[in-house]
């Protein structure tokens, strides 16, 4: 009898309600499904009011680019290398600091020390008895020589390669420029956000931008529900996206909810989307198929309207030769 109470009432949206008892079914099947997962949803009870929290996936479904915050207006400080680390023997400008690195004698070798039998081009070493340059070696950058960099050609050197890395940071694993901080993320790719029911769409936008550091205003998305036919929904801004999520279910192969620009996505309701997946050949025949049912239908009215012009005639004629009683 408690559910009949109106405080058992959940909102989903502006002027919608559902029953306390059927959101619970719905909760129910959609922990079922992500069992032993972190996004299985929590529900809990505050000042008689019922609230489902937990993690949204938000599948990412932007055509142009993003700009990002930075997020220090100077350059970050780095510690100092450790003799062990990689960095070591690296030229490190950015502290400073320059290490000296090791210069490679110019070693002259004549015919006659040359061996008869030996084919293989000598390792260059140092007048220390230091172990052979290894040129392919991806992390350390060893000591130049002329030989090295035309051995090299266009290959770019650890410090270039350090500079790069230094302004690139990633988001979901998708690398961005932190100079120019304009990034793009890659279409379908997932992220989420932790979020409660009582939040509607406009919130959970701020917040998913919040998280990334976005400086677009959230007024240039929208979210929609994106079904696998092709359907595509957009939530209103009175909507809770995550009740919308626990009422289409936890499947994502059959609905997704994706952040899209509101200029770019136009709605597509379930009649329109019946037809997106058939060729063009097939819609080609369906518009022609349409076109001949009209052309029946256009001409049934207009032999009706014929037969009754033709009546109201015939009966005006009549009333015009019957004599006038007085």
């Amino acid at each position: 009898m408690e559910y009949t109470h109106p405080t058992a009432l959940i909102p989903c949206g502006q002027d919608k309600y559902m029953s306390k008892n059927e959101l619970l079914l719905h909760l129910k099947t959609y922990n079922l499904y992500y069992e032993g997962q972190n996004l299985q949803l929590r529900h809990r009870e505050e000042e008689d009011e019922f609230i489902v929290e937990g993690l949204l996936n938000i599948s990412w479904g932007l055509r142009r680019p993003i700009r990002l915050q930075m997020q220090d207006d100077h350059e970050r400080i780095r510690p100092p290398p450790s003799s062990s680390s990689w960095h070591s023997g690296c030229n490190l400008g950015a502290q400073g600091t320059t290490l000296k690195s090791l210069t490679v004698p110019t070693v002259q070798i004549s015919e006659v020390d040359m061996p008869a039998e030996s084919s293989e081009t000598p390792s260059p070493t140092d007048s220390r008895g230091l172990k052979p340059v290894q040129e392919d070696t991806p992390q350390l950058m060893r000591t130049r020589s002329d030989v090295g960099v035309r051995r090299r050609g266009n290959v770019r050197t650890s410090s270039d390669q350090r500079r790069i890395r230094r302004h690139r940071f990633s988001i979901n694993g998708h690398f961005y420029n932190h100079k120019t901080s304009v990034f793009t993320p890659a279409y379908g790719s997932v992220t989420n956000v932790r979020i409660n029911s009582t939040m509607t769409t406009p919130q959970v936008l701020k917040l998913l931008l919040n998280k990334f550091k976005i400086e677009n205003s959230a007024e240039e998305f929208a979210l929609y529900v994106v079904h696998s036919s092709g359907e595509k929904q957009k939530l209103k801004n009175s909507d809770y996206p995550l009740i919308t999520r626990i009422l289409q279910g936890p499947c994502e192969q059959i609905s997704k909810v994706f952040l899209m620009e509101k200029d770019q996505v136009e709605e597509v309701t379930y009649d329109v989307a019946q037809y997106i997946k058939f060729e063009m050949p097939v819609l080609k025949s369906f518009i022609q198929k349409l076109q001949e049912e009209e052309d029946r239908e256009v001409e049934k009215l207009m032999r009706r309207y014929t037969v009754l012009r033709l009546m109201i005639r015939q009966r005006l004629e009549e009333i015009a030769e019957t004599p006038e009683t007085i």
